[in-house]
């Protein structure tokens, strides 16, 4: 039998894996890369450490994407965190998981993760051709039957697109295949910018500028209504805010500012405590402290960085004693610290989020195969789908499933009509 030929656009984790699979299901394969070396993202990702995969339980994985979260069911179960593991370790990847079910490679090195992918494809006999940018997708009787690829046309079975989105762009990833998938009858769902930092307006967060905290709880406030919250750490920056709990609640604040929403941030600085047990703390530390400056006495309470700005939007002096603070002043700070507010006025680009919200329309896209519904003999997987999920190795297994099974698909071919 004559061996299917696939082309893969895009060289990244939903292209590589992808690529070897079609490649283990008897497929001739091609991946068109169009940076100077496939991976580029994935040696960036988790801070150059790779968060490859989480060991959550698959409701609560899928839940972790929204909505949309439920067109991953059929990908995951066919491939999934636990798969994904076994291979990398068959590969001669030793991993590691930490707290919160994240797991890295035992090196803490992204490159190694691709090195091992590189191996596999090398042995698979999987071609990679680098600084080959895809400018169209081309049809034959409404069949998707190869790629115009630095103005040759290459010709194929099928086509796998894994382009990436739009965030990274150093990394290759610029909103390719959008227009690709677009051109032959895609709906694209605006992209936006998601798990990305924002910024916070009145000068807030400036002073704090290099501050980390952890085990706060952040909830959004949308035009003045309690919203998603989510607890962990979160960073001060010049500009506004990040970290993994600003990340996480990014993508609804993003869409908030979009819809011209008024979009708040309320930081609970004490969760351990409730108001009532931290007035008794405040009491005792006032009491305790009698002689000292509250700006001293906070520091038992507070970062350094923090304490002026506590003061000035509580109006309390600095110079005040801590045995003459009054109960309408320990009133504002017990508020204050269990309800820190912070006004979102916009968030960064591209360039910094991790990844695209939005992408080719799910409708349009067998799940079970990951082949196109408009455009027969097109596959799609990895971030060009309408697909983003929260910070913690979401993200990238889903990349890698729906490379597996678009891979194990596109080899395999359409199935035969019956007679």
């Amino acid at each position: 039998m004559k061996k299917r030929k696939i082309i893969v656009i895009g060289g990244g984790a939903a292209g590589l894996m992808a690529a070897g699979q079609a490649a283990a299901g008897g497929a001739d394969v091609l991946i068109l890369e169009k940076m100077k070396r496939p991976g580029r993202k994935i040696s960036i990702t988790g801070k150059g450490r790779c968060n490859i995969t989480n060991i959550a339980e698959m409701k609560e994985f899928i839940d972790h994407f929204g909505k949309n979260g439920r067109f991953l069911r059929q990908a995951f179960s066919r491939f999934f965190a636990p798969e994904l593991m076994a291979f990398l370790e068959q590969q001669g990847l030793a991993l590691v998981s930490e707290r919160g079910g994240r797991v890295f490679p035992a090196s803490s090195k992204a490159s190694d993760v691709v090195k091992v992918f590189q191996q596999w494809l090398q042995k698979s006999g999987v071609e990679i051709k680098t600084d080959a940018k895809v400018d169209l997708l081309l049809t034959t009787n409404g069949q998707v039957s190869g790629v115009l690829c630095n103005d040759e046309a290459l010709g194929c079975d099928a086509v796998i697109l894994a382009t990436g989105g739009a965030s990274y762009g150093a990394t290759g990833s610029t909103g390719d295949g959008y227009r690709l998938a677009e051109a032959v009858g895609h709906t694209i769902i605006p992209i936006r910018p998601a798990l990305v930092p924002l910024e916070i307006g009145e000068d807030l967060t400036a002073p704090m500028d290099g501050l980390d905290l952890r085990n706060i709880n952040v909830r959004l406030i949308c035009n003045n209504k309690r919203g998603r919250q989510a607890f962990g750490e979160m960073s001060f920056t010049k500009f506004g805010v990040t970290g993994p709990v600003i990340l996480t609640l990014s993508g609804e604040v993003v869409d908030g500012l979009r819809r011209g929403d008024r979009m708040e941030l309320a930081l609970d600085l004490k969760p351990a405590l409730d108001e009532q047990k931290l007035d008794a703390r405040l009491l005792r530390d006032f009491e305790a402290r009698s002689k000292e400056q509250l700006h001293s006495v906070l520091r038992g309470l507070l970062p350094r960085e923090m304490i002026p700005v506590c003061l000035r939007l509580t109006g309390i002096p600095e110079d005040r004693l801590g045995g003459q603070v009054t109960a309408p002043e320990r009133k504002r700070l017990k508020a204050w610290l269990k309800d820190f507010r912070l006004p979102v006025s916009g968030h960064r680009s591209f360039t910094e989020a991790i990844i695209t919200a939005g992408g080719v329309a799910l409708t349009e896209v067998d799940p079970r195969t990951m082949q196109s519904k408009k455009a027969p003999g097109l596959y799609l997987a990895g971030e060009v789908l309408d697909l983003q999920g929260d910070t913690g190795g979401y993200n990238l297994q889903a990349a890698f499933s729906t490379g597996w099974l678009a891979g194990q698909a596109a080899a395999l071919g359409p199935e035969p009509t019956s007679l």
